[in-house]
C-alpha cells in the first residue's frame, strides 16, 4: 500500500453578479505534488446557475470553465499558463479574483489516490447532497 500524499485543493465558484457575493460551487482543482497530479473536474449545475442570475452568460462561463481543466492538463488550449510548472499552475489557478470565477481558499488533506480524492471532494463540495434517509 502506498504511503498517504498531501495534497492541496480549492473549490472553483462561479459568482454571477460579483456585487452580489452570491456563488455556487461548479468544481474542484487538485494538486498532488509528489505523483505530479494537477486536475480539475467540473460540474456547473446551470439550473443552479440561471436561479442566481437569469441573464448569466452560459457560453463564456463553459469556456473559461473549461479553460481552467485544460490549464491543470497542460493542454495547448490552455494557453501560456498550461506551460508553466505544475505548481505555478496551481497557484495561477488558485490566485484569489474578483470576477465571475473564483476559487476558495485552499485546502490541504492526504491521500493514496488522488483521482479519488477529486471525485471524494467534488461528491462533498460539489455535486447535489443526497436526500436524507428517511426515518425507518
Amino acid at each position: 500500500m502506498r504511503a498517504p500524499e498531501l495534497y492541496d485543493y480549492a473549490v472553483v465558484r462561479v459568482v454571477p453578479r460579483v456585487e452580489r457575493e452570491e456563488f455556487i460551487n461548479a468544481g474542484v482543482i487538485l494538486s498532488c505534488q509528489k505523483s505530479g497530479f494537477l486536475r480539475a473536474a467540473i460540474a456547473l449545475d446551470e439550473a443552479r446557475l440561471l436561479a442566481l442570475d437569469a441573464h448569466a452568460d452560459m457560453p463564456t462561463l463553459r469556456r473559461h470553465l473549461g479553460a481552467i481543466a485544460a490549464i491543470c492538463a497542460g493542454a495547448p488550449e490552455g494557453g501560456p499558463i498550461a506551460r508553466l510548472p505544475l505548481r505555478a499552475r496551481f497557484h495561477w489557478l488558485t490566485a484569489r479574483r474578483s470576477g465571475v470565477i473564483q476559487t476558495s481558499a485552499v485546502h490541504t488533506g492526504l491521500c493514496t489516490d488522488p483521482d479519488a480524492a477529486l471525485a471524494h471532494v467534488m461528491d462533498r463540495m460539489v455535486r447535489p447532497l443526497p436526500a436524507p434517509a428517511s426515518p425507518a
